[in-house]
């Protein structure tokens, strides 16, 4: 994960290494543990709704980053806010869809776009001028 604007980055630590007896405690998803801690000191100062923002990007809101309890009401927050958002989302997997993950697919400002390796060139534009439409609004 990366600030952009400041350079700060956390990270997701692969293959369930213990680092720490913290690290023990962590959420592990398939063969990555999850630091809470980390995710929430990056993420949620990004996910503050400011006058000055034009445009959220949040890649990816999935299984690991929910396991953060004030990472999607974050989310959600900025979902409800004038500001366009750019956002990535997982597929329901074996038929079953992550919760927090259904309601923004479903959020009444969402437009979902499925991404591919056979559309993904095309869907750029789709993409590019949706979110033009949007920022433009504001």
């Amino acid at each position: 994960m990366v600030d952009f604007g400041s350079s700060h980055f956390g990270t997701l630590l692969p293959c369930r290494v213990t680092i720490s007896p913290e690290s023990a405690r962590w959420p592990t998803v398939g063969k990555y543990k999850v630091d809470t801690a980390s995710l929430e000191s990056l993420a949620l100062p990004e996910l503050q709704v400011k006058e000055d923002t034009d445009l959220f990007i949040i890649d990816e809101v999935g299984k690991m980053e929910l396991f953060s309890p004030a990472f999607f009401p974050a989310v959600m927050r900025v979902m409800e806010s004038n500001i366009p958002v750019l956002a990535t989302i997982p597929l329901p997997r074996y038929g079953r869809d992550i919760p927090g993950v259904a309601r923004l697919r479903n959020h009444p400002g969402a437009d979902v776009f499925t991404l591919n390796t056979g559309n993904r060139d095309t869907m750029r534009e789709s993409i590019y001028n949706q979110l033009s439409r949007l920022m433009q609004k504001r």
